[in-house]
């Protein structure tokens, strides 16, 4: 956050964690001898990206945000869903369980007109295509 007044684009990968445990012990968990699992309660982590989107620099479009979407199945309705939950311009999405550990992968990015895809590609070449794609988008609202 203490970046973002500086910055131009902001793209925010997946977050390592949407839920983290509401209390800590401060010692082990043992066994009792129950059989009884331990419960657990969680807390939802704050939104980062949702959070920076909301600022009157990202409103503005002075600021670019681009969130990242790893789905397991409906990339499409669920990237929408999540780019429009999260109020960026642009959300770009895969099926995570496909790319994870590979050298490749597909991207869909979705935007207020709709969506494209980036076929099959290394994740470099990817890489390329998007950070082209953004600076031809930020160019056009200069």
């Amino acid at each position: 956050m203490a970046q973002v007044s500086g910055a131009t684009v902001l793209v925010a990968a997946a977050a390592v964690a949407d839920w983290r445990p509401a209390t800590a012990s401060e010692q082990k968990i043992k066994k009792d001898g129950s059989g009884q699992t331990p419960t657990l309660q969680f807390t939802e982590n704050p939104d980062i990206l949702a959070g920076v989107a909301k600022l009157p620099r990202a409103k503005s479009g002075e600021l670019y945000c681009v969130g990242f979407a790893a789905e397991s199945h409906d990339l499409l309705s669920n990237s929408t869903a999540k780019r429009l939950r999260k109020g960026v311009p642009l959300l770009v999405g895969n099926i995570g369980p496909a790319t994870f550990g590979q050298d490749d992968n597909a991207l869909l990015l979705v935007d207020a007109d709709g969506a494209k895809e980036l076929p099959h590609a290394s994740k470099r070449n990817l890489a390329i295509q998007l950070v082209a794609e953004i600076a031809r988008r930020i160019s056009r609202k200069a």
